[in-house]
């Protein structure tokens, strides 16, 4: 069988979630549509998986999804700079050059459906005859080769891939000598020995026998359990760039890397 090329690959982004820790910032949208930089997090990350040649996505929408599905429908005008002439209606629109070749569905999927049934509903709605499909989450940046990931996947016979990160500690680390004094301190470091969930999952349409339509099902409870029980999830390890937006000090993170230019979840040579 011919492995699928990442244009082919459908990808289910989860944006349903409420940005409860952010404030006023995410009272009003749901978490995906909060901007870092000049755009929402849900862009960059559509980006990202654009630059390694995938272009179908389905939007796992749910509350306030009239906000992304406003943004879609009137994404050029969302985007780009533009005249209207008010008299007819007319809109003529400005930006030169090469615009996204996307092709984005806004599925409703509850307002307050979990990650698993927001991804089984969608699917059964969407996956049309793709026999892989990615799931990620509305709110992770990551410099990872999401191109190289699929390849990984498709190499190996189990039914789901997850990139596997590095955490960074919460704490500055001591490090004690045998004479119980300190010996050494590190702010904040990488825990090189712990291994966690850092989303971009790639899956075999046989992950959808692991997923229900109920409210109440969780991605992450008993369908990852059983699938890693099961010896049927392989992780992708990533060193790189990696980093979520969870509270008003992570946006506050990722903003000013933004504003620094070279946000580094958009890889070498990125506009």
């Amino acid at each position: 069988m011919l492995h699928p090329r990442p244009a082919e690959v459908p990808v289910f982004l989860l944006c349903g979630g409420r940005g409860t820790r952010l404030g006023e910032i995410g009272a009003r949208r749901p978490k995906p549509m909060v901007e870092i930089g000049d755009r929402p997090i849900l862009l960059h990350i559509m980006e990202s998986y654009a630059r390694a040649g995938f272009r179908r996505f389905v939007l796992c929408a749910g509350w306030r999804a009239e906000v992304i599905a406003t943004f879609f429908q009137y994404f050029r005008a969302m985007t780009e700079d533009f005249t209207i002439d008010t008299r007819t209606g007319e809109i003529t629109f400005h930006q030169s050059g090469p615009r996204p070749d996307w092709q984005v569905t806004v599925a409703h999927t509850g307002a307050d459906a979990m990650t698993g049934a927001r991804i089984a509903r969608a699917a059964a709605r969407y996956l049309g005859d793709a026999e892989h499909f990615a799931v990620t989450y509305g709110d992770g940046l990551a410099d990872v080769d999401l191109a190289a990931e699929l390849e990984f996947h498709l190499a190996h016979d189990r039914i789901g891939t997850v990139l596997a990160i590095n955490p960074v500690s919460q704490f500055g680390h001591l490090e004690l000598d045998e004479a119980d004094e300190v010996a050494g301190f590190v702010e904040k470091p990488m825990l090189a020995q712990t291994w966690v969930s850092g989303g971009f999952f790639f899956f075999r349409r046989r992950f959808l026998d692991y997923l229900s339509t109920d409210e109440d099902c969780v991605l992450e409870g008993a369908p990852l359990r059983r699938l890693a029980a099961e010896r049927q999830l392989r992780p992708f390890r990533h060193k790189g760039f990696w980093s979520c937006v969870d509270t008003l000090k992570d946006r506050s993170f990722l903003h000013a890397l933004c504003e620094s230019g070279a946000p580094p979840w958009q890889g070498p040579g990125a506009a």
